[in-house]
């Protein structure tokens, strides 16, 4: 086997045009053509790869077999594919998405790890070695969390972590099944690591948001202990992972909510609570970082932004082509609040917001067999089901009882569309719309067609919204226009969603479709 000091730093875009380690690439080329579609969090499944270009690769154990110790490699690759069959949102002019991965290298695989592997290699750096996903090995992931206690810089590599937080030594790490567009690792009952598995320039929004509420003082968000980012490889430094605390025994709403639907029992004071979270977390928002005021131009490009989405989701699924004229009436209207001279408060907001992006803390324990599966979202990339009382908790204390202890995670936005787009100012309605569509989805889940689901989920909404407006000191449904485009607006994205991916669920946004294409009547929830 090769020597291996080359690794401890790679950087292709720093500038080298001569590899210091020709071999490495074409050695594990062959192996991630394979193994990279089948991993849930691989956005581009379906299409072919074209070519695989390295972006860095650092040495963070020694990549050496004979040792007898693991070695671990973390990587960041390009990897190409047909630009014009690209995943919906993820930019035009790219070349290519860049991935994260933590590759261990054993000389022998033991047993256990054997669902880790990713392939053995044959020639270059690594011959001879096997190659598997870190993030299975508990001495690998350990070394992970090692660093994240120790600030400071590896490589491109930099960890950080927040003054006064301490992070104990020695927590037993198990890998959560729960993710599907990133990948966690749990340690003990005490942090979770969230590392992101498509990376771009600039922080992630997860990181960022989640540390401004947390040093502003909000208890509806679980507080970033550590991080670690990339430097040196693009203008800005791009996150990589985030260490936040774990809540054990939480559930997500989308699980309070589906037994309460399955035993009938009332989830209206839930949903009051959440609402008024919500609100609380977008006021914290608007406190902590900047704002601005949406005007004519800016409202209009909302509006032709979202008549975009319309003609291309009616392009690709004939059942939306009926009702195209009268949904485009709702971002028309939009529009025209530009023309009148109305303006729109925008801030930072959470841009993904769901039943299933809500954990209620002492939340009482739930079946893990119930199949619940998400309303859909770039994130939901495997349509998993969300995580569970053991899986999931990111901890903060409980909020005000009030507000039902409510804590919203997930605050990375849809991680299909670009960076750029998921840290823009938006209207705060965005996140009411798209909690607003997910008791459609929990009302109609176990059936779609069941007839008392718009009761149910009418019922929810409105609670939601009554909880919002005591908490913002407005009421959503005093917007009518507004909360009507961006409901529709999510709507037509599920639509696309559901005919492309699980067309048994397409019923649920379709009776959405049916309900918003009604011409409007004052105030709707």
């Amino acid at each position: 086997m090769s020597d291996t000091s080359w690794l401890r730093t790679y950087p292709v875009r720093s500038g080298t045009t001569v590899p210091p380690a020709p071999g490495l690439l074409s050695a594990l080329v062959p192996m991630l053509r394979e193994w990279l579609p089948r991993q849930r969090w691989f956005a581009g499944k379906g299409r072919p790869i074209s070519g695989i270009g390295l972006v860095s690769a650092t040495e963070l154990l020694p990549a050496d077999g004979r040792l007898g110790t693991p070695g671990l490699l973390h990587l960041l690759l390009d990897v190409h594919q047909d630009v014009q069959e690209r995943a919906p949102g993820a930019g035009q002019g790219q070349p290519a998405d860049t991935y994260q991965l933590l590759l261990g290298t054993r000389a022998l695989l033991p047993p256990a790890l054997a669902p880790a592997l990713v392939g053995h290699a044959v020639g270059g750096p690594l011959d001879g070695l096997t190659i598997y996903e870190a993030l299975h090995d508990p001495r690998l992931t350990s070394l992970l969390l090692e660093r994240l206690r120790a600030p400071g810089r590896t490589g491109h590599l930099r960890f950080g972590s927040e003054p006064g937080t301490a992070i104990q030594a020695g927590l037993t790490p198990r890998l959560s099944t729960a993710e599907q567009s990133n990948s966690s690792v749990i340690y003990g009952d005490a942090f979770i690591l969230k590392l992101f598995r498509r990376v771009a320039p600039g922080p992630n929004p997860d990181l960022e948001l989640s540390l401004a509420l947390a040093r502003a003082g909000s208890r509806r968000v679980a507080a970033p202990a550590a991080w670690f980012e990339a430097l040196g490889l693009y203008d800005e430094p791009a996150t990589l992972g985030v260490l936040q605390r774990f809540l054990p025994g939480s559930a997500t709403a989308w699980e309070l909510a589906l037994q309460a639907v399955e035993y009938g029992t009332d989830f209206s004071g839930e949903a009051h609570a959440l609402g008024r979270a919500t609100a609380e977390v977008h006021l914290a928002l608007a406190r902590a970082l900047p704002t601005s005021t949406l005007r004519r131009p800016q409202i209009e490009l909302l509006a032709a932004a979202m008549t975009g989405r319309l003609d291309a989701a009616a392009a690709a699924v004939p059942a939306l082509r009926p009702y195209r004229a009268a949904l485009r009436a709702a971002f028309d209207d939009l529009g025209a609040l530009g023309t009148r001279g109305t303006t729109l408060a925008a801030q930072r907001v959470h841009g993904d917001l769901h039943l299933g992006q809500a954990l209620r803390t002492g939340a009482p324990a739930l079946p893990r067999d119930s199949g619940m599966g998400v309303p859909p979202g770039p994130k939901d990339s495997g349509m998993g089901v969300p995580p569970g009382p053991k899986d999931s908790g990111m901890g903060v204390p409980p909020g005000p009882k009030d507000s039902g202890g409510w804590v919203l995670i997930d605050f990375e936005g849809e991680p299909a569309r670009p960076l750029p787009e998921r840290r823009r100012l938006a209207p705060p309605v965005q996140d009411v719309a798209g909690m607003l569509r997910s008791f459609d989805y929990a009302a109609r889940h176990h059936d779609p067609s069941a007839p008392g689901a718009p009761e149910w989920a009418q019922t929810q909404r409105a609670a939601f919204c009554t909880g919002y407006a005591e908490a913002a000191g407005s009421d959503p449904r005093d917007e009518p226009v507004v909360i009507r485009a961006f409901e529709t607006d999510k709507a037509v994205y599920e639509v696309l969603y559901e005919a492309r991916h699980r067309p048994a669920w397409l019923p649920i946004p379709m009776a959405a479709v049916r309900r918003l294409a009604q011409p409007p009547h004052g105030r709707t929830p």
